[in-house]
Formats: structure tokens, sequence, C-alpha cells
């Protein structure tokens, strides 16, 4: 009995048909709405940072490879649905009187166009929007660049492996990922129209339905073939020894020969199948699948297998030296650590006994040595800098050097950054928080070796940084002129600001206490004054005052995306970000420099290592990288980001690197040759961070010089643990990587101090100083890196950061003063301990700061920690402390603090009679009032006179008590008296 499908279906209503579309629609609109309005917005932004070729390049390879995809596997799944459903059978045998497929069968039947047309649609839109994605590999594929290296097995340059392998190996996944559909729906057709059929003895398959079935199988082990061929060049890649990435002998010799006899049996198993298909024979294809999984699993698993664990393993030490050789040679190249880069010096003794006289003859370091930690002092750069509670800083400062008065020294900077977050409760209005207050104010710098008086124990002042602001009022308050000093872009604005407008109708921006009607006029943000744009960013952020809101008026700009590193993501999305940026006055104006990174994951027998993991230490306050593996890294750009207009410039500072030559392919004009860097900007580059964690994590396996000692591993070094940290004198705690420091000091071969980032290195799993690298930051040999290598015999071990700590915790005189400086209402925090050669040996220097239990306290210096050695000083400064190391007179050579040498602590205001710390605003700049007699018999200005005086008061007596809400409504009083009195003055009163 056969039956056949009946012709159609009741069609769907008028009305149903209108009510679908109208739900599809809007289906629609919900799916692709929130992206259109997203796209636009980014559209304007990419308009603002004149990057929108970035912009369009990105849209329009991503859109043709959703079609692209999108064609190839919805395409070849309608070819395959519509060659299943032309050979069904005309009539489909029943066993009995039910069938049940029957009316799944009428269902498609009736809606063939729907099912043969939808399905595949669905599906192509589904890996178009997932293959569009991938739109970094098809460029690096078109634009790829030679390496000039070639790799040691098939002789091939390495750009090979970095652009045309990863584009081979996306295409043949989505041609697998094709095939794969096609085959299952060809497969399912089949079967509901009876080419297929289960029933009886091993089922049935009609003539047309294993013609097609078979021919797809074919193609599929046909391009598993060409998968064989591309996975003799993956096996450079091979991890298959823990101890270093690439092919290693069981590659070589098991497992590259399989892939080539893989091959050819592939190309057999292709041709069985298709010679099948043509003859009708299913016998043919069987023995030949049977075949290729046999093989698969003796040549591919079982002999690779047999042959590491019983040739490899017992003679690793030989049989592995060829590939650790290859290894190390790759590794070294790839990350920089040749010897074109890397000195490594073997002839530093680690002198443990100076003379007064040797350490006072360095000038070079001594006078340089670094007390403040940027990691440390952000509250106290808040609070005696940063006046107005809705300015701040970020959690972690930055260090870089300047000439003040004809002296170059290490600073310790940061921009005074508007923190919106900070207001006040009766200051969290829409308008405060996004017109009014908009932009910070200054550049703050103090010199990073000295503080202002000692602290002698914990209730005396002092100990606080010589931190001066340069800002619109004061632009050389600092000692560094800034001649644009509001900050709109920064780390700390997280969310927009509306800026500029016309005067009388915009709120006015707040400048300064005697400015609040301050009007953007820069070249940043994107323009709101037009109806249009309101509304969209009304609906982007959710907020209809944007919209309604008469205070946004003709020239108002919108400013979004306000982080320097979030500003270079979006313009450079092919570059990695060091987590930490820094602001630098270059020509007067305040530029956050930004280090990004070109990396790669396919550098032939390279070694891969985890960039997250490597850069992960003690360290707070930057950002993150994520934990992705790469075995290839350069620090090829160097950006700005203007903190005033946002302008983000790039700059190529390695322009042989063949990756980024294939960017600047792929985005001509967005990085500006190296020779257009000025020689200002290039006084404040600093070897960044992150690149420098990675190169060390490296360093401490690929210092050694052959396979033997690299096998061995006896040699190799770790990167300490963070001593500082709690719980790090504790062997049993997994505690973090100490982070590099910035210094300025003048380094074994150096002939005077320069700007270096610099750690210390332990051997493996030991506590002794085994090395201690830095790198260069200067112009002139940037990137340059020494390794101080000490020697390994005689029996004399240097002591190492976390020993050093421990002799420091021991020590009776610092145990006393823990005592007297630690108690229930004082905190004390462990500064950064930097490692430092001198006098043929190394000195370590740690500060140590107290800070009260209070919401209103902050660190001040308590105490200076020195060893050299084994011998220990402790001090409130670094001259008595360098005293009882070396000896009377020895402290002279180091940077006393300004009240010792002379200084009058200027701008640094006396604390309370209490002892409780207080905020003044300590950066010159504070509003003092006029003379008492400045009326000259007037009562009106002799009124302002006395209503100035009188907020003064109320200010002070705020400070002492730490009372926020009354310090902005004494400040809100100061102003008002200072402008009635500028007013009063200015009218001839």
């Amino acid at each position: 009995m056969a039956t056949r499908p009946p012709a159609s279906l009741p069609k769907l209503s008028r009305r149903a048909r209108i009510l679908l579309i109208i739900a599809g629609a809007l289906v629609l609109l919900l799916l692709l709405g929130a992206r259109l309005l997203s796209t636009y917005v980014d559209w304007l932004w990419y308009g603002e940072v004149d990057a929108r070729s970035v912009f369009s390049t990105i849209l329009l390879t991503r859109i043709a490879l959703f079609f692209v995809t999108g064609a190839l596997v919805g395409g070849m799944l309608a070819l395959s649905l519509w060659l299943a459903y032309r050979s069904r059978p005309v009539f489909v045998p029943v066993t009995g009187s039910d069938d049940p497929l029957a009316r799944y069968r009428t269902v498609v039947a009736a809606r063939t166009k729907l099912f043969g047309i939808g399905i595949p649609v669905a599906v192509g839109l589904i890996a178009g929007a997932s293959g569009q994605a991938n739109w970094e590999i098809v460029q690096m594929w078109l634009n790829g660049s030679e390496f000039g290296q070639t790799d040691p097995v098939f002789g091939m340059d390495a750009g090979f492996f970095a652009f045309e392998l990863p584009f081979y190996g996306w295409l043949l996944g989505w041609l697998f990922v094709a095939l794969i559909v096609s085959f299952f729906a060809a497969a399912i057709t089949h079967y509901l129209f009876g080419g297929i059929r289960l029933a009886g003895k091993g089922g049935q398959v009609s003539g047309p339905a294993r013609v097609h079935l078979l021919v797809l199988i074919g193609v599929f082990v046909l391009f598993k073939a060409a998968e064989y061929f591309l996975d003799r060049y993956q096996l450079l890649l091979s991890e298959r020894n823990d101890l270093f990435t690439g092919a290693a002998y069981t590659d070589l010799n098991a497992a590259m020969p399989a892939n080539l006899i893989l091959l050819c049996i592939s190309v057999l198993c292709a041709i069985a199948f298709f010679t099948g298909a043509f003859l009708r024979n299913i016998q043919l294809p069987a023995i030949a699948l049977v075949l290729l999984l046999l093989s698969g699993l003796i040549l591919g698993v079982a002999w690779p297998a047999v042959l590491e664990q019983f040739s490899v393993r017992p003679n690793a030490n030989e049989k592995e030296a060829t590939s650790i050789e290859h290894n190390m040679a790759a590794t070294k190249y790839a990350y920089q650590l040749d010897e074109q880069t890397v000195e490594i010096r073997d002839d530093y003794t680690g002198n443990t006994d100076a003379s007064p006289d040797e350490v006072r003859s360095d000038s070079g370091t001594i006078p340089n040595i670094r007390l403040l930690d940027p990691n440390v002092l952000s509250s106290t750069f808040t609070q005696r800098v940063g006046r107005e509670n809705f300015y701040g800083f970020p959690d972690k400062l930055d260090v870089d050097r300047y000439t003040v008065d004809g002296e170059e020294q290490a600073y310790i900077v940061a921009a005074k950054e508007i923190n919106t977050s900070g207001l006040a409760e009766n200051q969290q209005t829409w308008i405060n928080r996004h017109l009014v207050y908009t932009h910070g104010n200054g550049f703050v710098a103090a010199p990073a070796n000295t503080i202002d008086r000692a602290l002698e124990d914990a209730n005396s002042d002092g100990g606080y940084p010589l931190a001066r602001t340069s800002d619109t009022q004061n632009p050389e308050g600092s000692g560094i002129r800034v001649e644009e000093p509001r900050v709109y872009y920064g780390e700390l604005p997280t969310d927009y600001a509306i800026a500029g407008g016309t005067p009388g109708q915009a709120p006015g921006e707040y400048d300064t206490a005697n400015d609040r009607s301050y009007l953007y006029e820069g070249e940043g943000g994107v323009p709101i004054d037009n109806l249009f744009n309101r509304l969209v960013f009304a609906a982007q952020y959710g907020e209809r005052n944007i919209l309604f809101s008469d205070q946004i008026s003709d020239g108002a700009k919108i400013m979004y995306h306000r982080d320097p590193r979030e500003r270079v993501e979006k313009v450079a999305p092919w570059l990695t970000v060091d987590g930490d940026p820094y602001p630098a006055v270059i020509d007067g104006r305040i530029q956050w420099i930004v280090d990004g990174y070109t990396t790669i994951n396919n550098y032939p027998y390279s070694q891969r290592t985890s960039l997250g993991g490597a850069t992960q230490d003690s360290l707070t306050g930057v950002a993150r990288q994520a934990d992705n593996r790469i075995n290839y890294i350069r620090n090829s750009v160097k950006a700005t980001v203007d903190a005033f207009d946002g302008t983000v410039t790039m700059y190529a500072m390695d322009e042989q690197d063949p990756v980024l030559k294939t960017w600047m392919s792929t985005f001509p004009g967005l990085v500006q040759p190296n020779d257009q860097i000025s020689d200002e900007l290039r006084k404040h580059f600093r070897y960044p961070e992150d690149m420098f964690k990675v190169q060390r994590e490296l360093l401490t396996k690929y210092h050694v010089n052959n396979a033997q000692e690299f096998y061995s591993t006896q040699t190799f070094w770790n990167v300490p643990q963070d001593p500082t940290q709690e719980g790090a004198l504790n062997p049993n705690t997994d505690a973090d990587n100490q982070p590099p420091y910035y210094i300025y000091a003048q380094s074994p071969g150096q002939e005077q101090p320069t700007f270096q980032l610099t750690s210390a290195l332990t051997p493996l799993a030991r506590q002794y100083l085994a090395a201690w690298v830095t790198v260069s930051s200067d112009p002139e040999d940037y990137g340059k890196m020494t390794v101080l290598k000490l020697p390994t015999g005689g029996g004399q071990q240097l002591e190492g950061p976390v020993q050093v700590q421990n002799a420091f915790q021991s020590n009776p005189k610092f145990t006393q003063d823990r005592t007297l400086l630690g108690n229930q209402s004082v905190d004390l925090i462990y500064g950064n301990q930097l490692t430092l050669p001198v006098a043929g040996g190394f000195l370590y220097v740690e500060p140590v700061y107290i800070q009260q239990r209070n919401n209103q306290s902050y660190p001040q210096l308590a105490r200076v920690l020195v060893s050299f050695g084994g011998k220990i000083g402790v001090a409130s400064t670094l001259n008595e402390a360098l005293d009882e190391v070396f000896g009377e007179g020895t402290g002279e050579a180091a940077t006393g603090p300004a009240d010792d040498a002379g200084s009058d602590g200027d701008n640094q205001q006396d604390p309370p009679e209490d002892g409780q710390q207080s905020p003044p605003p300590g950066d010159g700049d504070e509003q003092q009032p006029p003379a008492q007699n400045g009326g000259d018999g007037n009562p009106e200005v002799q009124q302002a006179v006395d209503d100035i005086q009188s907020a003064l008061e109320s200010l002070q007596q705020a400070q002492q008590s730490g009372d926020f809400a009354a310090q902005g409504e004494a400040l809100q009083q100061l102003d008002e008296a200072a402008r009635r009195y500028e007013e009063l003055v200015g009218a001839g009163n």
C-alpha cells in the first residue's frame, strides 16, 4: 500500500499573515534596533577622533564575512535540501496503515518554499553572525607581510604561520561546518520522504540518497586530507612537551610522517566514496571509512604514544635537544630577548662590604632614591591637593621624570581629574553630574626622592610629599608649566559629559572657585545641539533629560568613551593596550601616554605564555590583561590621548615589526611614522610595565645558553613574591609576584643616572638573590635590557627581597618603632621595596607609611628601612638610615627632607593641634583673605572681607572635624564672599 501526500493544506488568513509580519518586524526591531543605535553612536565617535576609516574598514569586512560565511553554509544547505527533495521517491511505501512521518511530510510538502528557503536563510544568518567576528584573521591574510625569519623544519617564512595558516584553518573550519550541516539536512530529508527507511532488516537506502550522502562524505574526507596537510605546519606550535612549545622529537618523527600517510589515505578514501557513489555500491566506501578510522588511531594516536613512552622519555635530554634549541632561538627573537636587546653581565660580584666614601661617591643613585610609593599615595594627593570633593586621583599614581630648575629627576605625577562619584548628596543632580562638573583641573607633581619633613611619632606632622599643582590659576605651580590644564579625558570619568554651549543658556561648567561659567571650546566631543542627535543619545543612555533639557544649547558637545585606554582600544582594536596609562606634560598640554602591543600566538617554535598570568602581580590600580596565550609581542605603538580634547595620535615605535606593518597596510595613515615623534614627547616615554613583566617571566628560563642546561632547569630563576604583601613571609602562602619598579638611578656601566624599570630575580624555589634586571627608558638606548647575573659559587649568597623583609621585621629597632607607631588607631603600610645596585652590591630601600584609622586620614611616610650586606638601618629619614648602615656622614649623599635642606615646606600647612590629619589645599593656589584694611572705610567692602574671614574659619573647623558637608558649605560661602569682594573692588570701591 502506498500513499501520496496531499497537494496542499489550508492557508493562513490575510489577517493572520499581517499579524505574523508585524510580530516579525517587532522582533527584528528589538534585535537590531539597539545594535543599529550603538553603531550610529560609534560612527559619530569615530568621526570625533578622525578614524572613520577604521570604522568603515571593520564594518565592511564584517559585512562581507557575514554574507560570505552565510552564503557558504546557507547555500550548501539549500543545495543539499533541494537535491534531497528532488530525488525523493514518488510513492512512499509504508508497512502499516499508520505512517508516523506522514503528517510531517504533509506539512513540509505544503510549505516547500518556506522550509527550502527559510531554513537555509536562518542557518546562514547564524553562520554569518558567527563568521563576521573573525575579521582580523581575514585582514591579516589579505595584508600579511614577511618576517624575514624562517622556521627550522620547513624553511618557510614565519609570516606564513602568522598570517596565512590561521586563515586556511578558519576557511577549512567553515567548510567542515557547511558539509556537516548539509549532510544531516540531507539525511533527515531523505528519511522524511522515504529515501532512507529504517524498517526491515538493516533498513534501505534509495539510490539517489546513497549517491547524495556518499558524495558529501567524500568531499568531507577530501577536505580532511587538506587538514592533515596543514596539520604538519601546526606541529611547529605543538605543546606535547610541557617544557617548551614547538615540534618535539615525537612530533617530528611520528606525528609528521603520520600526517603525510593519513593525507594519502584520506585522498584514497575520498576516491573510494566517489567511486561507491558512481557505482551505487556502499561496500567500498564502508571499507574505506574503516581504513581511515583505523589508520587514524594507529598512526595518529598509538604510534606517537609508543615512541614517546619507550624511546623519547628515557632519553629526553638527548632526543629533545634539537627541538629545545629551536625553541630557545625562536622565543628569544619573538620576545626580544636575544643578544641585540639583552646584555647578560656576570662580572658584578655583589659586594657586601662598602665604605662610606664609596656610597657617598655614588652621585647618580643615592641622591635619587625614590621614597614615595605611587601605589600608596593616591589618598594623600586627594586630601592635600585635591581641594574640592569632586576632584580625585586614580588609585595608582605614576612615576615620570622632569627637568625643573635645570635638574632632571623622578616625580610622582597625576592629573587632577573629575570624580563625579565623589559629589555630595546635594550635588547629585543630573545637570551637576553631566553639565556642570565636567572636567578636572591641574597636573600634580611631587619629587619622588623627598618629603616635607621627618615624622617622629604617630601623632606628629610630616612625611608628606611636596606635591604642587599646575592649573588654570597657577600654570607653573608644580614647576612644570601647563598651558591647558583642564582634564576632560582621563582614568576616572566613567560617564558622559555635555560641555560647551551658548553663554546664558548653558548652565556653565565648574572651572575654579572664581569661575563657574566656563564653556568648553575645544575640538573634543560629538555635537548634540540638534534634535536628531539628542534623540539618539537619549535612547542610548535611557535619559529623557538629554532630549528635553533647555540647557543643552547650540555648540554643546557630548563626550563619551573618555578613558584613554578605551579610546586607544577602539581606534586600534588590533592592539593589546598596556594596563597603566600615565599623564605627561608635552609642550604645555597634558597628554595621556598609552603603550600598545602587537601580539600573535602562532610564531613557529616560540614559547606560548599567558599574557594575563605573566602580568599578574601585587600591583593594584591598573587594568588587568585578559588571559590570552601569546608567543610573540612587540611594543610597536606609542599612543597619546589629549586630556583636553581627546585627540588620539599613534606613533610607530618598532617600524620593523611585521605585525605592525600588516595593520598599517590594513589601516593606512592611522599610525604615524617614528620620525614624527617630537623630542619632548620621546623624553617621557617609559618602557611599559606589562611588556617588561612578560619578558621578565620568560627571562627566568631563557637566560640559559644550551639545551642541556635548559632541560635540567637547575639554573632557572623565579620572579620573587612581593615581600611587602600580607602573608608573603609565610613559606606556605602563594603570594603575588613583586612588581617591577621605575627608578631614576645610575646602573653599572652607565655614565649618568637614567630613568629605568627594574626587578630582582631569585633562583628556582629559593629566596636569595640570583640576578637583577633593568631596562632603559632613556631615548638614547630605549629598550636596552641589562641583566646583572650574580655568581653562584664561592658560598656567597646575597639576601633576596623576602629574606631582607624578614630581616627588617625582626630588627630590634624596627620592632620597637612598630610598637610606637602601630597601635589600635594606626595602620602600618609597607611601601615598595627597591633593589638598587650601589658600590658593587645591592642596596634595599623600603619606605614605611602610617595611616590613622578614620575616613579622613591618609598615609604619611614614617620610617625608611635600608639593608646592605646584612646590615640594617631604620630611621625617619633616608639620611639617618644610611648612616646606621654605612657609618656617620654617609647619609649626606642622599636627599633629605625639605625642611632639613632649609626649605620652609612651602604650601604645606601645619596640622591641627589635636594631631588629627586634615586635608589642607596645599597646592599654593588656595584663596587668601584680603587685608583687613582693604575696605578703606567702605562698609560693603569691609563686610565682604569679614565674610571671607568668617568662611575661612568655618572651613578650617570643618576640615579639622572631617565634616565634608560643612566643608562644601564653607567653600560655597567663601566663593560667594570672594566674588562679591572682587565685584566691589572692580567697581572702584
